[in-house]
């Protein structure tokens, strides 16, 4: 978990001194808070850009249950790793990467486990419509 933490660290501190570099060799004169400013703005809004659609398209295809599991699973994603950091920065216990990629598996197989359900009830209620409409001719 540490190393890959450390990656992601470098990564993003690679990117971080590029944009620094790219900044004083334009002579913009941004501030780090500035350069957060926009560049995490710039990030979102071109993740909205993408992600509207697809959402837009999955709504207007009846698919509000995939938009329901795609932010679930972000904010898991993102509880699993506070925890994780929570436990490195208080010591009460050992950050770890399994325990995020755990907890991740654990919402997967439940939200299997409750698809499984959900598709037997919404058979069992198409298959009763069907009878009632059967009985009305």
């Amino acid at each position: 978990m540490k190393r890959f933490l450390y990656a992601i660290v470098e990564i993003i501190a690679r990117i971080h001194s590029r944009l620094l570099e790219l900044n004083d060799a334009y002579e913009y004169n941004f501030t780090d808070k500035e350069l957060h400013f926009l560049i995490i703005g710039a990030l979102g809004m071109a993740m909205i850009f993408v992600v509207h659609p697809v959402f837009k398209w999955l709504a207007r295809n009846n698919h509000i249950m995939i938009i329901s599991w795609i932010y679930v699973f972000t904010l898991i994603i993102v509880i699993t790793f506070a925890i994780e950091i929570g436990q490195r920065v208080t010591n009460t216990g050992a950050m770890e990467f399994a325990d995020i990629m755990f907890g991740v598996l654990g919402f997967i197989s439940m939200f299997l486990v409750f698809s499984v359900f959900r598709g037997i009830y919404h058979l069992i209620l198409k298959l009763i419509r069907g009878q009632d409409e059967e009985e009305r001719d």
